[in-house]
């Protein structure tokens, strides 16, 4: 089982990301997914989840409204779409497969001016 996540980097306050989480070694249209973020000094934050055919299932509250989690089966890989961020979102982020609560090696953000 393997799951690499990209897409991270530097934004400033209001721009915009989008994270990718390519997965391999397991059957990923059965998966649910989910992202989770952790900040410097805090716990892991779950952010948003999705079922295993794509529909969205959670949204933390702190995103609710600028991020976007998306799954496309056909591509094994699972997205997040950021926006309006915020200097509150950085953290590094991280896919994880719900059942088992795998997760791979992160991607960092940071929202700063």
């Amino acid at each position: 089982v393997q799951l690499v996540e990209s897409g991270g980097g530097l934004v400033q306050p209001g721009g915009s990301l989008r994270l990718s989480c390519a997965a391999s070694g397991f059957t990923f249209s059965t998966a649910g997914m989910s992202w989770v973020r952790q900040a410097p000094g805090r716990g892991l934050e779950w952010v948003s989840s999705v079922y295993s055919d794509g529909r969205p299932r959670y949204y933390a509250d702190s995103v609710k409204g600028r991020f976007t989690i998306s799954k496309d089966n056909a591509k094994n890989t699972l997205y997040l779409q950021m926006n309006s961020l915020k200097p509150e979102d950085t953290a590094v982020y991280y896919c994880q497969i719900d059942v088992s609560g795998q997760k791979g090696q992160g991607t960092q953000v940071t929202v700063s001016s």
